[in-house]
């Protein structure tokens, strides 16, 4: 797998964290979510239809975590539309209060293309996030959760396999899809 090559500015980046920050505002005001619309990015980049996802931590806990795989929306969009997903659906939590808000912590994680993995063996920690899916059962994993939880290459393997809802171990089955993406993380 060739490197991701696609980074932002500081610019870009706090254009983007300031728009995961009012969408949730947003979203927290009584219809301020339909009044609200996401100000034209500064730069062409944040137009690019590219994967993302919002993650939300309190302290070192997760509070929230959405996201899309591919996106048939500007890259801009679909931060906005994941930052509320993440604050008030992510089924896993009570949708954020005012006073959680407050806390919170925000990661926003820019995907790239998504291949299949053609050797598990290949698989970098830090460097790759993952994907397998068997059948009807699919799990992802971002590159930053095994650098977080201390996981080797295996283990990551096997955290992926279970957030499907599959064995640890299925990922060594033929029956099982593993695809291989790295991301742009801030």
């Amino acid at each position: 797998m060739e490197g991701f090559r696609f980074d932002l500015t500081g610019e870009e980046k706090a254009y983007l964290k300031d728009v995961v920050r009012r969408s949730i505002e947003a979203g927290l005001t009584r219809d301020g979510e339909a009044c609200w619309k996401v100000p034209e990015p500064p730069t062409d980049k944040l137009r690019e239809h590219l994967g993302a996802f919002v993650c939300l931590h309190i302290g070192q806990e997760l509070r929230g975590c959405i996201g899309h795989i591919m996106s048939d929306a500007p890259l801009y969009q679909t931060v906005a539309q994941m930052a509320q997903a993440a604050a008030f659906q992510d089924p896993r939590f009570t949708p954020l209060s005012p006073d959680e808000f407050k806390e919170v912590l925000l990661e926003i994680s820019i995907l790239g293309p998504i291949s299949p993995c053609p050797d598990p063996n290949l698989v970098e920690v830090g460097r790759h996030g993952l994907i397998v899916r068997q059948g009807h059962c699919q799990g992802l994993l971002l590159p930053q959760v095994p650098v977080e939880w201390g996981w080797d290459r295996e283990k990551f393997l096997e955290q992926t396999c279970r957030k499907a809802g599959l064995p640890a171990n299925a990922w060594r089955s033929p029956d099982t899809v593993i695809y291989w993406f790295e991301a742009v993380v801030f």
